[in-house]
């Protein structure tokens, strides 16, 4: 369990899952594991019919939304993101780091209409992956630079929910969204009451955790994606009890719901086909991600410090930025997720977008580890000179 919680081995793990389903899905039985992904499992006496894959992108990545949201809330309330003072640097750098690369996939995929839907996919930080690289080569380096990438990546969670609920949102049904909301509040309300006892202490969480499956049941049923659901719950728990359920599910968020994902994401047949064949999709991502990403971050956050008002934190030097900004170019998680959300009518260009999500977050993490190591080696003999 302990390595379940640390920052270095769910990063290792979430990359080896998306490699064996990658190496699977090119091997001659591919075929047949990718199938399997497509059989559907349908709850009786519902409407809810998904298929394997969607059960694991719809509803076991709703519960890592939760924990996010609880981090969320938590870094909104108490953390890094409570005050002005405190998120003005990452979250101008953080806006740099959403739309460089939103332009830079435009600049590369906009004219086609077929692949232009995809320039949310390279906003993403995936904050795993991010942290790992930070625990493996950043030794030395100043808490600040933690913090920093921290609240970064937090605000680009932010925006990737708020493009999953608003950009791939269709055909919504208010009346099952509202009974959703509803069971929110429920969930909420359920959330603040101090049981006397340990039998209504767990009858109580009996009635969470019904309550938070139909809430996100009737998410799902709305046409809004379900880890909304997962975010709304996470952001309504009360903070106490949330932090508690996070520490318990994060074993299981890293430990399989996560590598789940990621090796069901990575089922995807790689094209016999030359470079000039491929989707303008798998070259948007694969540019923006490492590029787009590290250059926004930079520039915006050289921004920040160049006009941060009288009072506020002095923030991190420039060298870190641009090492925070390499970070942020691996967005696998929440790209691949964006990248199925994208392209659903298009299985073949999907396909490429979730390759140019792997290859540009591969890029970006050799590229981030090259970096980081330079500085944390920098800082560690300045303390040594010292």
């Amino acid at each position: 369990m302990h390595l379940l919680r640390s920052e270095r081995f769910p990063a290792v793990l979430l990359l080896t899952a998306a490699a064996i389903g990658l190496l699977i899905a090119n091997l001659p039985f591919g075929g047949a594991v990718i199938e399997a992904s497509h059989v559907h499992l349908a709850i009786p006496g519902t409407p809810i019919d998904l298929s394997l894959a969607h059960w694991i992108s719809d509803g076991l990545l709703a519960i890592f939304f939760f924990g996010v949201a609880v981090e969320l809330q938590y870094e909104l309330t108490s953390g890094e993101l409570s005050s002005v003072r405190k998120a003005i640097q990452p979250a101008i750098a953080a806006a740099g780091g959403v739309i460089v690369p939103i332009l830079v996939f435009l600049a590369i995929a906009g004219h086609d209409p077929a692949t232009s839907d995809g320039w949310p996919i390279p906003t993403a930080t995936d904050i795993a992956f991010a942290l790992g690289v930070l625990a493996v080569f950043g030794r030395g380096l100043p808490s600040p630079v933690r913090v920093f990438l921290l609240a970064l990546a937090i605000i680009d969670d932010i925006v990737g929910i708020i493009f999953i609920a608003v950009v791939f949102a269709h055909g919504i049904d208010l009346g099952m969204l509202g009974i959703g909301a509803l069971l929110v509040v429920a969930f909420a309300v359920l959330s603040r009451i101090d049981p006397d006892t340990r039998r209504a202490q767990t009858a109580v969480v009996i009635l969470m955790i019904v309550t938070a499956i139909a809430a996100w049941a009737f998410v799902l049923l709305s046409g809004v994606h379900a880890t909304i659901a997962g975010v709304l719950l996470g952001l309504a728990v009360q903070q106490g009890p949330g932090m508690r359920a996070r520490h318990a599910l994060e074993p299981w968020i890293n430990g399989a719901i996560l590598p789940l994902f990621a090796f069901a994401a990575a089922l995807v047949v790689i094209p016999q086909v030359s470079p000039s064949e491929l989707s303008p999709a798998l070259w948007g991502v694969v540019v923006a991600l490492p590029i787009g990403k590290i250059i926004g971050i930079t520039l915006f956050g050289w921004l920040a410090m160049r006009i941060r008002p009288r009072g506020t934190e002095p923030g991190v030097r420039f060298p870190d930025i641009v090492a925070a900004g390499a970070l942020g170019g691996v967005g696998f998680t929440v790209s691949l997720l964006l990248a199925n959300l994208a392209f659903t009518e298009n299985d073949a260009i999907r396909d490429q977008a979730i390759l140019g999500v792997l290859g540009g977050s591969l890029i970006a993490l050799v590229l981030s580890a090259v970096i980081v190591s330079l500085r944390a080696r920098h800082y560690r003999l300045a303390a040594a000179a010292s």
